[in-house]
C-alpha cells in the first residue's frame, strides 16, 4: 500500500465499495493487491492465434478488456470477423464501447444461453475465465479444424479468502472446476484436447479494502458479500493486515487448448 492510500477502517471499506465493479479492469488494484501471472501469457497467446484467424469468437468477455489487448497483439492481422458475448449488462455495455470501434460486435447472452451464432461460424473460439464453459455450444460453433482457446479458473481458487468469510467448504465446492472433468466434457462434445496446463499462483492483499473491492467485483466468491454484512469478519481482517503484513492466497488457472477435429459433423 502506498503512502497516498488510506488507511483506516471506515476510510479503506469507503472508498472500495465506492469504486465501480464493472468489467475486467483491475486497475484499482496497484499497490493494493498483486496476483503472480500464469507463465503462458493468455492474452499475448490469444493475440498470436487471432492473427491466423479467419473468424473469432470470445465468450464472456466482462468488459472487453483482454480482447481488446489481444488484438493490439494481433495487430495488423486479425480476423474479418470478431464477436464477443457477455452475460452481464453493464460489461456488455462497457464492451461495446471499447470494442466497436475495432469494429467487433458484442452480443448480450445470458450465462449458460445457446450462443446466438450458426453452426461452424468461427475458427477460433477463445475466453477466459469463463462462468463454466457449454461444451456443447463451443464445438457446434466451431469451424471442423478449428481451436477453442481458453484460460479457466481452477479448484478451490482463492479459497483462503473464501474460506475466511464462509468457513470450511464442502469438498464438491472445493473440487469444482478441475480440469480434468473439463477435459472430459470438452471429449464429450466431441472437441480433441491438444493440451491442459495448470498452475497455482501466489495472490496479496496489501489493505482491507482490496479485499471488499475484490469481493464485490469477483460476486462468486462470497455470493451475497457486503462490508455490511461481513463487518465483524472485515475489521478482524483489517487488524490482521496492520499488525501481521499481506493476505495471503493462490489463484488456479489452467489454459485450455482443444481442436473440433476435421470431417462428419460432431455430435
Amino acid at each position: 500500500m502506498t503512502a497516498s492510500h488510506p488507511t483506516t477502517y471506515d476510510t479503506l471499506v469507503a472508498e472500495a465499495t465506492a469504486v465501480p465493479t464493472d468489467g475486467w479492469d483491475f486497475s484499482w488494484f496497484e499497490g493494493r493487491a498483486g496476483e503472480e501471472r500464469p507463465s503462458w501469457g493468455y492474452a499475448r497467446s490469444a493475440g498470436e492465434r487471432l492473427a491466423r484467424a479467419e473468424a473469432a469468437l470470445d465468450v464472456q468477455t466482462g468488459g472487453g478488456e483482454v480482447l481488446d489487448f489481444a488484438l493490439d497483439t494481433a495487430a495488423p492481422d486479425r480476423p474479418a470477423l470478431i464477436a464477443a458475448t457477455e452475460g452481464r449488462r453493464p460489461n456488455a455495455a462497457k464492451a461495446t464501447t471499447l470494442l466497436r470501434p475495432r469494429g467487433v460486435v458484442v452480443v448480450e447472452v445470458p450465462d449458460g444461453a445457446p450462443l446466438p451464432f450458426a453452426d461452424a461460424a468461427f475458427d477460433l473460439v477463445l475466453s477466459r475465465h469463463p462462468v463454466s464453459p457449454d461444451w456443447a455450444e463451443i464445438a457446434r460453433v466451431l469451424r471442423p479444424g478449428g481451436t477453442y482457446f481458453a484460460q479457466h479458473v481452477g479448484p478451490a481458487s482463492v479459497f483462503e479468502l473464501v474460506e475466511y468469510f464462509l468457513g470450511p467448504q464442502p469438498e464438491e465446492v472445493r473440487t469444482g472446476r478441475d480440469p480434468g472433468r473439463e477435459r472430459a466434457g470438452a471429449e464429450a462434445a466431441g472437441l480433441e484436447v491438444v493440451e491442459v496446463r495448470a498452475e497455482r499462483l501466489r495472490m496479496e492483499f496489501h489493505d482491507i479494502g482490496a479485499v471488499v473491492h475484490f469481493l464485490r467485483k469477483v460476486v462468486w466468491m462470497v455470493p451475497g458479500f457486503t462490508a455490511e454484512a461481513y463487518e465483524p469478519r472485515l475489521r478482524a481482517l483489517h487488524e490482521r493486515i496492520v499488525t501481521e503484513g499481506p493476505f495471503v492466497a493462490h489463484s488456479t488457472r489452467h489454459l485450455f487448448d482443444a481442436r473440433k477435429p476435421e470431417g462428419p459433423a460432431q455430435r
